[in-house]
């Protein structure tokens, strides 16, 4: 039985005191252990940037792979071993921005992958430039007269393009938070959770007080039927006075896995390659 003692790991925290990525890993420990697999099966994945040193912090396999490119070493992953647990931290720029064309192009694959994506809104390893996230007019070092363009909306856009599992976590609730990311890793198919984390060093806006004042947990209130597509899209547009948190949509969908027959095989990584034959393929005329 795995505890969340287990899963600490002795590297020493590089973040900010008050960062609220304490929160995310926090409730990352707790998740895994509640999952009940052997850590040598779950892999975590991570670009560049703040979040991405999540997985250092951790007693997991890791890799750490480039800036916007961790979803497709993830897939890479799944595809080879479909037995692994498979969850990238991310975070807003690295995920929305650099790693945008990957965000988009993933759900439309639907791989049974989790994608945690560390929205602090900010670009917080390279000191505080405005992210795809950021708050329109919020003024930074690097845009002194305010943000100009519209924000990215991640959950508007999973949902839109026909992401199954769309939820948004907070921080400061890691309890909350980790049964968020406990029932993204047990859906079938590519899940999304978007976690507000507060920047205590550069975004000055969206502070932890800033949220207590407006987030609310969507799934307390019993008629909310997440399974309703039009429904959800309405709530992830919800931002401003009221925040909701929680699981937004959730549909059941036929994963790339199942589509192409990989659950019914043994993963790729068990299968002898030593015999196998691939000179007609190489001699074949293709005029």
């Amino acid at each position: 039985m795995v505890e969340v003692k287990d899963i600490k790991s002795s590297e020493e925290i590089a973040w900010c005191p008050g960062c609220g990525n304490f929160g995310i890993l926090n409730a990352v420990k707790k998740s895994v252990a509640k999952l009940g697999r052997d850590l040598k099966d779950v892999l975590f994945v991570s670009g560049i940037g703040q979040a991405a040193k999540l997985p250092h912090y951790i007693r997991c396999n890791c890799f750490n792979g480039l800036h916007g490119r961790a979803l497709p070493v993830a897939v890479a992953a799944k595809i080879a071993n479909h037995k692994l647990t498979v969850v990238i931290t991310t975070g807003d720029g690295d995920c929305y921005g650099e790693g945008g064309n990957h965000f988009i192009h993933n759900i439309r694959r639907n791989l049974d992958i989790t994608l945690i994506v560390h929205d602090n809104q900010i670009y917080g390893l390279t000191k505080g430039q405005a992210s795809p996230t950021t708050d329109p007019g919020y003024q930074t070092k690097f845009q002194p007269e305010g943000v100009i363009e519209e924000p990215l909306c991640p959950l508007e856009m999973a949902i839109a393009i026909g992401a199954g599992f769309v939820a948004r976590g907070y921080a400061a609730d890691y309890e909350h938070l980790s049964w968020l990311i406990l029932e993204g890793i047990k859906y079938k198919g590519f899940a999304l959770i978007d976690v507000l984390q507060p920047c205590v060093s550069f975004n000055k806006k969206n502070t932890f007080e800033w949220y207590s004042k407006r987030i609310y947990k969507v799934n307390d209130d019993e008629s909310y039927n997440p399974e309703d597509k039009m429904l959800a899209f309405q709530k992830s547009c919800e931002w401003g006075d009221r925040i909701p948190i929680g699981i937004i949509y959730r549909a059941e969908k036929k994963t790339f896995e199942e589509k192409t027959g990989l659950t019914e095989r043994s993963p790729l990584v068990e299968e002898q390659i030593e015999n196998i034959d691939i000179s007609d393929i190489v001699r074949e005329d293709f005029t």
